[in-house]
């Protein structure tokens, strides 16, 4: 009985693997194909080189990207020289992300974002980084020295002394007539004079 026991127990024993690969220099041949495959993520014309020949088709590779995903791990990332392998490791996980990087368009888009980041990426980061130097004092203009006055110089007392005015003259009562012949007015010479030279007239034409 106890011999039949034993048989049942062996057949219902999974069988342990006869054949178990094992990498001939301990896995460092498939870490250095893998770290290279990885890396080559970073570069988004590899990407749309993938997407164009239908690689993201295959659900065989689809899940070879989900098992790379360990290279963000600690113990892996600081073997990592170019970290926007991640980021697009990252981004194919999405279907859609995978076919639109089948289009020339979004390639040259991600390119030039990335380029951008490059670019900008030290200057933002040195503005966290570094600390930001205090204000500079405002220094206030110094006062300008007063201007010198010079001396003012007494001058002598004026003599008292006696000083002629001169005084216009009166202007007269009235004012002189502008024709020729006129005479002052309330003078009767030119009346009188008038009437004796008509009585002379008179006179000689008589004795005549």
């Amino acid at each position: 009985m106890a011999s039949t026991k034993e048989s049942d127990n062996a057949s219902n024993t999974p069988s342990s693997p006869k054949n178990v690969y094992k990498d001939p220099d301990d896995g460092r041949q498939r870490f250095l194909l893998e770290l290279e495959f990885v890396q080559c993520l970073a570069n988004p014309t590899y990407i749309h080189y993938l997407a164009q020949n239908r690689y993201f088709e295959d659900e065989a590779f689809i899940g070879y990207l989900k098992y790379l995903q360990y290279w963000q791990r600690p113990e892996y990332i600081k073997f990592i020289m170019y970290p926007h392998c991640l980021y697009f490791l990252e981004l194919l996980q999405n279907a859609s992300f995978r076919n639109a990087m089948a289009h020339p368009v979004n390639k040259e888009l991600a390119h030039r974002q990335q380029f951008f980041f490059w670019k900008n990426y030290r200057n933002n980061r040195l503005k966290f980084i570094l600390p930001k130097p205090p204000p500079e004092p405002v220094v206030a203009p110094a006062p300008l020295p007063p201007a010198a006055v010079p001396p003012q110089v007494a001058m002598p007392p004026v003599p008292a002394s006696t000083i002629a005015m001169t005084t216009a003259s009166p202007a007269p009562s009235s004012a002189l007539s502008p024709m020729p012949y006129s005479l002052p007015p309330g003078s009767a010479l030119a009346k009188n004079d008038m009437r004796n030279s008509g009585i002379d007239r008179r006179k000689r034409k008589k004795e005549v």
